[in-house]
């Protein structure tokens, strides 16, 4: 399938969303061939564009399984870019839009959205990425809270903002600070932490870990003392103190960018954050 043409976007031409996004749930059921995504969104309309209007949402390379609106089932029209409802097909006030989709990690080369590095789910969402990951009005100035459950049988689940609950197969999260998709993180994998903490100026604690593939602990000691000196100094010269209760860090063999610095999870090439005393140059720190 060819990708459709780059859109231009000109300032002059600026409105703002359509709606409010209050608030994001989200629940991953992982399958390398057919993962499951429901997405449900707080929806209301966005006084700064008074009038009723469609709701246009993005999304990209997504099979449709279903969409309600307050429970009840509704079709929206799907193009290659996204998926519309009429405003007619609204209620006039706050509703809540559910939608299911299934996506295809496994065959995900683009390494945009959710995507596979060797037996590894990973996102990169920046810039238009998680329009490839749910129907989403995917554009930085719509900002929301995100609730994260994600299912799979791997031993480590990690999403944005902190821990909530997890079990044999299951995780979720919880990012108590709006953010815009292209924040948005997920990595599922066989796994292992290199630990520390980090006490913020007001006496917080801050769990901090580094996840790597197993073998890969013992390069992990430079970048552990790097992230600690990077937000003592965050504090020192901005007076910017570290908001949530961990921070992690994973790094990824399969990346297209150096690194992705989402919100609580930060993903990097593992090239730019791995290295050893014993083997690494110069150049390698």
């Amino acid at each position: 399938m060819t990708a459709p043409p780059p859109e231009t976007i000109h300032l002059a031409d600026y409105q703002p969303y359509s709606h409010l996004v209050g608030s994001v749930d989200l629940v991953f059921r992982l399958d390398p061939k057919a993962t499951r995504v429901t997405a449900r969104l707080a929806l209301s309309p966005n006084p700064a564009r008074p009038g009723r209007h469609d709701l246009r949402l993005d999304g990209e390379g997504l099979t449709l399984l279903s969409c309600k609106v307050d429970g009840k089932p509704v079709k929206p029209g799907i193009d290659d870019r996204g998926m519309t409802l009429p405003a007619k097909a609204l209620p006039a006030g706050a509703f809540l839009l559910e939608t299911e989709v299934e996506i295809a990690p496994d065959t995900n080369t683009a390494l945009e959205g959710l995507y596979m590095s060797r037996a590894m789910y990973c996102t990169q969402c920046e810039a238009q990425g998680f329009r490839k990951i749910t129907y989403y009005p995917d554009r930085p100035d719509v900002m929301s809270r995100f609730k994260v459950r994600v299912e799979g049988d791997l031993p480590v689940l990690l999403s944005n903002g902190n821990p909530v609950a997890q079990g044999p197969g299951w995780a979720e999260w919880d990012d108590p600070w709006p953010k815009p998709a292209y924040l948005f993180a997920l990595v599922a994998g066989d796994l292992r932490a290199h630990s520390d903490r980090f006490t913020t100026a007001s006496g917080r604690e801050v769990a901090l870990n580094i996840w790597v593939r197993p073998g890969d602990e013992d390069r992990c000691a430079y970048a552990m003392d790097s992230l600690i000196r990077s937000m003592r100094w965050d504090e020192q010269v901005y007076g910017r103190e570290y908001d949530l209760d961990v921070f992690n860090i994973v790094a990824v063999d399969d990346f297209n960018m150096g690194a992705m610095e989402n919100k609580g999870l930060n993903i990097f090439n593992a090239r730019y954050v791995l290295a050893s005393p014993e083997t690494a140059t110069d150049e390698d720190y």
